[in-house]
């Protein structure tokens, strides 16, 4: 089969590979369409390890191709979603409801990020077949009507930016800003409108992501290019600050911005992956006396997570569909690699097909 392999920073290519052999609880999938996470850029830079010769990716639709022996509850031939985070369903962690921190076979039950395989410690989806480790655990069958581009955000950004609002446990009324609109704060902003913001700021500097915050649930929309996203949204709450600020970039300025813009008693939502130790300010952090709530989320995975994504797609609560801005073919994995990773011609997500 084909698959993108990273090879060492700044190399990630199409190769030949086995298709996998399937255990008694795994499930091979065909993969019918994939996307590319930042999170595969941070791989390619080397900013985060990964074994050389990995297939990369973990956002995979698809269709079951074979059933492990001990497989109950599917059939081959269905059409099926997995999550980015694959838990094993049986760990302490996943007992604890901490499924993303997947400890199995460990002999406390714990291990931080343990529920990221795919594309980090198993092979992952850009490729033409993905193998599904406890498939009774992480195969969630796509409903009639769905196309792939619909449930194609589900499996990470969709989980990841909606965990934002969720972990932050915002609530109706609540003032919400989120910083960097692109795909996983774009889902933020959705999940925020959706858990009940009355209102929700995006801040970015990018005209295209700013108009489609807008189109995902924003009341106002902040260009950092042309002022300061801070004096703007405490000037927009009246100098109160907001209620929640969500970090979806990763980087120290927005995080310290999303901790000067909080009301006292604030929650500050993390959903960005650093690159680099991040400093807090002691004046926006009241020299720890703020009555802060610092939360930092990994994407919720398992098949009841993305069985609840899809409902609220299917509901017609939310439509991530514009996301998809290009598409390319499962040859031209490169070429799409280097668009996203440039961050060129307005894209947002791009479609990977065999």
């Amino acid at each position: 089969m084909k698959a993108a392999v990273f090879v060492e920073p700044g190399r990630i290519v199409l190769e030949d590979k086995p298709i996998p052999a399937v255990g008694p609880l795994d499930a091979l999938v065909r993969v019918t369409t994939t996307t590319i996470c930042g999170t595969d850029v941070h791989i390619l830079k080397g900013e985060y390890p990964v074994a050389k010769g990995l297939t990369i990716g973990h956002e995979p639709v698809g269709v079951i191709e074979k059933l492990g022996s001990a497989v109950k509850g599917y059939q081959e031939g269905q059409r099926v979603i997995a999550g980015a985070i694959t838990p094993s369903g049986w760990s302490n962690a996943c007992l604890c409801g901490t499924c993303s921190q997947d400890g199995a076979g460990t002999a406390h039950g714990w291990k931080p990020m343990g529920g990221w395989k795919f594309g980090n410690t198993i092979d992952g989806c850009q490729a033409e077949y993905v193998l599904v480790p406890d498939a009774m655990a992480n195969l969630a069958p796509v409903p009639d009507g769905l196309t792939d581009e619909q449930v194609l955000m589900c499996p990470d950004i969709m989980s990841t930016g909606f965990s934002g609002a969720e972990s932050a446990d915002i609530r109706i009324g609540d003032s919400v800003a989120v910083f960097a609109q692109g795909p996983i704060g774009l889902c933020a902003t959705a999940g925020a409108k959706l858990s009940g913001a009355s209102l929700v700021i995006g801040v970015d500097r990018l005209p295209d992501r700013l108009r489609m915050a807008r189109q995902m649930g924003a009341d106002h929309v902040v260009d950092s290019s042309q002022v300061d996203p801070v004096e703007e949204i405490l000037r927009l709450t009246g100098g109160r600050g907001v209620d929640v600020a969500i970090e979806a970039l990763g980087t120290q300025q927005t995080f310290e911005a999303c901790l000067r813009v909080l009301r006292p008693g604030g929650t500050l939502s993390s959903l960005g992956v650093y690159s680099t130790d991040l400093k807090i300010p002691l004046g926006a952090f009241c020299a720890g006396l703020g009555d802060h709530r610092i939360v930092t989320t990994l994407c919720p995975g398992g098949k009841e997570r993305m069985r609840r994504l899809m409902s609220v797609i299917q509901g017609g609560r939310v439509d991530l569909g514009a996301m998809v801005t290009h598409r390319f073919r499962l040859d031209d994995i490169e070429a799409a690699y280097e668009l996203f990773g440039h961050q060129r011609d307005g894209v947002l997500k791009v479609a990977i097909t065999p």
